[in-house]
């Protein structure tokens, strides 16, 4: 693993440490999995969730999820299904977790038989993710935070990054914005116009109500769009200088202020999959110009992809992600 330091312009230049890094699941309940997400609960555990079944798409997938207990590891239970009117199924997608200033857990998912055609499911929990609410669904042409995680403002704001994948393959994004009572939800469009195909914003804060998303595309790059007024309007799209084989990436913004992206350092291949061998976690002070500080895996064909990324109220920094399909590897790191 490279470790290396970040300027923080004036101040002291900050390295970064790994405390641990183990697979969740041993062994797995399912075949396949993917697109984990992870929180800290209100008793300071770190609950995870994921989808897994047989393969991506396959209709017995489920959104599965667990605390990491004592060992490092999670014991996942099936927590949502794509089951409909007691006898039709589709898989489900893309699990995002959410907790509220009340310490109610949300947990958004998609279901439907592809991400052209999906949509957005919620469920609550006032257990630390013990017990879930029944299922509901979100209303019309909402389909809740994507893939990354929503992030609330100081005025009590719920952004909930969000994107779409048309019929016709160009792929655009957007935010909704709510509250913590997700009943109401306003959509707001990111550069309808770009030609760049764009999914799976996630939100970094500045000073000043400044926002940031950063997003995957199909054009090798990391792209991003920028709001000066809280979300309300977003900048045109545009390349930034981290590359993007066409893969999820996740962003947070650290409490000292520092910005934090998890991704594929790779540019897009003959097939989807391809360059996703390689992930790194980069650092940036202003959003515009990022330096690689760790090295998290340095493949050659396997898929370590779709992270997530958090800071806990101690501080550390943990990373989870999809290790080559079959399980979800966790890190922990250190900001020295």
């Amino acid at each position: 693993m490279l470790l290396l330091s970040c300027s923080l312009g004036t101040a002291t230049a900050q390295s970064f440490t790994k405390v641990s890094a183990a697979l969740l699941y041993d062994p797995p309940p399912f075949n396949n999995c993917h697109a984990s997400t992870l929180i800290e609960t209100n008793n300071h555990k770190l609950l995870v969730a994921c989808f897994g079944g047989s393969h991506e798409g396959a209709n017995d997938v489920d959104i599965w999820a667990g605390e990491i207990n004592a060992a490092g590891k999670v014991i996942p239970l099936a927590v949502a299904n794509g089951i409909q009117h007691d006898t039709l199924r589709y898989p489900c997608w893309n699990p995002v977790l959410y907790k509220t200033r009340k310490n109610e857990l949300v947990l958004f998912y998609k279901v439907g038989p592809n991400p052209r055609e999906w949509w957005g499911m919620m469920q609550r929990s006032a257990d630390n993710g013990q017990s879930w609410s029944a299922a509901e669904r979100l209303p019309e042409n909402i389909l809740g935070p994507i893939k990354n995680k929503a992030v609330l403002l100081k005025n009590g704001t719920v952004l909930c990054p969000g994107s779409i994948e048309e019929a016709g393959g160009h792929w655009k994004a957007f935010i909704e914005k709510t509250d913590e009572s997700f009943r109401k939800w306003t959509l707001i469009p990111i550069d309808t116009g770009s030609r760049l195909d764009v999914i799976q914003p996630s939100v970094l804060t500045y000073k000043n109500n400044r926002l940031q998303v950063l997003c995957r595309s199909k054009q090798g790059n990391v792209v991003q769009s920028w709001s000066a007024d809280d979300g309300n309007t977003w900048s045109p799209l545009t390349k930034t200088m981290l590359l993007n084989p066409n893969s999820g990436t996740d962003a947070v913004t650290l409490r000292n202020g520092l910005q934090l992206i998890v991704y594929n350092p790779d540019v897009p291949g003959k097939d989807w999959f391809n360059g996703r061998a390689k992930l790194r976690v980069a650092c940036s002070v202003d959003g515009t110009q990022w330096k690689d500080v760790v090295t998290l895996e340095d493949g050659t064909t396997e898929e370590f992809s779709y992270p997530a990324i958090i800071q806990t109220n101690d501080g550390l920094i943990h990373i989870t992600y999809t290790y080559d399909r079959k399980n979800v590897k966790h890190v922990v790191l250190k900001q020295q």
